[in-house]
C-alpha cells in the first residue's frame, strides 16, 4: 500500500512574525498539542483554519456539560413517575446519554474533522453504546431478547411471514414490477454508500458479485434471498449495484481532484461567498485517495481478504438479525443500524488504511476498534439466536463452491507472494551470471 503524505498547515512563531511586520490572532488557528510519541505523530497531522468568530465552538466547554448533565439529573431524579417501566425507560435513555455526553466532550478526535471534530467524537459515543446494547443482547436468549424489542415499539415481537423473490422467474414487466419495492433504492444508496467507505472500484466489484453468491449459498436459511437469475444479476449487479458504485466512485474522483483552499468567513467579501463556504463546512477538509494494492505484497493481499470478508459479515448480518429478532425491513430500527454503520464504518476504513499504510501507525484507531468490536459482537449474536432456527444442511454444491474459492485464493497467493518471487530471483541471478561471463570474454578478446 502506497504511504500516505498529508498536507498539514505550520504556524509560524510570533518572533517571525512581528519581524515580518505582520499580526496574527491568537485563535486564527487551532492550537495542536504536540505528538505523546512516534506512534501517535500521524494524529496530529490535521490542522483546520478556525474562524475567530466561531472560536466558542472549538473549545471543550467541559465544565459547561457537567453542570448540564447534573442539572438533568436534579431534574428527572425529582418529577419522576410510579410506573417502573417509564423510569426504566428514562434511566435506559439516561445512561446513553451520559455515555454520548462523556464521549463529546472528553474522547480524542479522529481521522475527520468536518463538519466538526466534535461530530466524530459523538459518533464514536454511539459506537461505544451500541456494543453495550449488543452485549446486553448477547447475555439474553433470543425469545427475551424479542420481548424486549417490544418495549421499544409494541408491534415488535411477532414472527415476520417468509417472503420470496423466486416464485415467478418469468421475464414480463408484471414480475419485474413486482420484484421493484424499497430495496431496489437501498441497494442503489448503499453501494454508493460503500464506494464512499471504501474508495476502489474494483473492491465494490468483487462485494457486490460475491455478496450475490452469498444469497444463493444462504437461501435455505432465508427465504428472502432466494430471487431470480435475472434479479441477481441484472436487477442487482448490473443495475442498482452499478448505478451507486459509479456514482461513488465519481463524488470519490471529485473530492480527490478537488483543490482545498480554505478561508475563514471574515476573510470572504460577499454574502454569497460566505454562504458557499458555510455549506463547504459539510464537505471534506481533504480527500484521501486508497490504493489497497492487493497484489504489491502478502500483507496487503492478507488486508484486502480480511476486508472483503469483515464487509460481507456486516452485510449478512443486517438479514440475521432483522430474521432472528422479528424486526421488519422498514422498521426504523433496522434503517437506524444501516445509517449508524455508514457513520462508524466512514473512519474506521480510514484508521485502517492508516494502520496498514502509514509506517508511523502501530496500532488500530479508536473507531476501527470499536467497529470490530460491533461487528464481532453482532455475529455473536447471530450464531448463539440461530440455534434450533435452521435445521436443513447446506447443500453440498455450496460448500464444494467455496471450497474452490479458498483453493483459488491460496494458490493466487502461493504463486504471486512465494513462487513468483523464487522465478524472478532466479531469473535474475541468470543474467548476472550471463553478463559476468560476457565481461569475461569481452576481456579475453581485447
Amino acid at each position: 500500500m502506497a504511504p500516505i503524505k498529508r498536507r498539514g498547515s505550520k504556524t509560524a512563531s510570533t518572533s517571525r512574525d512581528q519581524s515580518r511586520g505582520r499580526t496574527r490572532s491568537k485563535s486564527a488557528k487551532k492550537t495542536v498539542a504536540k505528538p505523546s510519541s512516534v506512534r501517535d505523530s500521524w494524529i496530529y497531522t490535521y490542522a483546520d483554519d478556525i474562524n475567530p468568530t466561531l472560536e466558542f465552538f472549538y473549545k471543550p466547554h467541559t465544565i459547561s456539560a457537567l453542570l448540564f448533565m447534573i442539572a438533568g439529573f436534579i431534574y428527572y431524579a425529582f418529577n419522576s413517575q410510579s410506573n417502573a417501566v417509564s423510569n426504566t425507560k428514562m434511566g435506559a435513555i439516561a445512561c446513553f446519554g451520559v455515555i454520548l455526553l462523556t464521549g463529546l466532550v472528553e474522547f480524542k478526535d479522529g481521522p475527520f474533522i468536518r463538519p466538526h471534530p466534535a461530530f466524530w467524537r459523538l459518533v464514536l459515543a454511539v459506537s461505544v453504546s451500541y456494543q453495550l446494547i449488543l452485549v446486553m443482547l448477547l447475555f439474553q436468549d433470543k425469545h427475551t431478547a424479542r420481548h424486549l424489542f417490544s418495549y421499544l415499539d409494541p408491534s415488535l415481537g411477532v414472527e415476520l411471514p417468509e417472503k420470496s423473490y423466486a416464485e415467478d422467474c418469468s421475464i414480463t414487466w408484471q414480475t419485474v414490477y413486482n420484484h421493484m419495492d424499497v430495496f431496489v433504492i437501498a441497494h442503489t444508496v448503499g453501494w454508493f454508500a460503500k464506494s464512499m467507505v471504501l474508495r476502489d472500484q474494483w473492491i465494490c466489484w468483487i462485494l457486490s458479485i460475491l455478496f450475490e453468491f452469498l444469497e444463493y449459498s444462504l437461501q435455505h436459511q432465508l427465504p428472502n434471498f432466494a430471487e431470480c437469475w435475472w434479479d441477481h444479476w441484472i436487477l442487482d449487479v448490473l443495475i442498482t449495484n452499478w448505478l451507486g458504485i459509479y456514482i461513488g466512485m465519481k463524488t470519490c474522483e471529485f473530492f480527490a481532484c478537488r483543490q482545498y483552499s480554505w478561508r475563514s468567513v471574515n476573510q470572504i467579501p460577499t454574502y454569497q461567498g460566505k454562504i458557499q463556504r458555510g455549506f463547504a463546512q459539510f464537505t471534506p477538509h481533504s480527500w484521501t485517495r486508497f490504493n489497497w494494492g492487493p497484489s504489491k505484497s502478502f500483507k496487503s493481499f492478507l488486508a484486502v481478504i480480511g476486508l472483503i470478508a469483515f464487509e460481507l459479515q456486516i452485510e449478512l448480518n443486517a438479514f440475521y438479525l432483522k430474521a432472528l429478532l422479528w424486526l421488519p425491513p422498514p422498521h426504523f430500527i433496522n434503517v437506524l443500524r444501516l445509517v449508524t454503520m455508514f457513520l462508524f464504518c466512514m473512519p474506521a476504513t480510514r484508521e485502517v488504511y492508516q494502520y496498514l499504510s502509514d509506517p508511523r501507525c502501530k496500532r488500530l484507531g479508536y473507531h476501527a476498534w470499536m467497529l470490530v468490536a460491533n461487528v464481532m459482537t453482532e455475529s455473536l449474536i447471530c450464531i448463539k439466536f440461530s440455534a434450533g432456527e435452521f435445521s436443513e444442511p447446506f447443500p453440498p454444491n455450496v460448500i464444494l463452491f467455496w471450497v474452490l474459492v479458498v483453493i483459488a485464493l491460496v494458490v493466487y497467493a502461493a504463486a504471486q507472494f512465494g513462487l513468483r518471487p523464487m522465478l524472478e530471483a532466479k531469473a535474475a541471478e541468470a543474467e548476472a551470471a550471463v553478463a559476468v561471463v560476457a565481461r569475461e570474454e569481452d576481456v579475453k578478446n581485447e
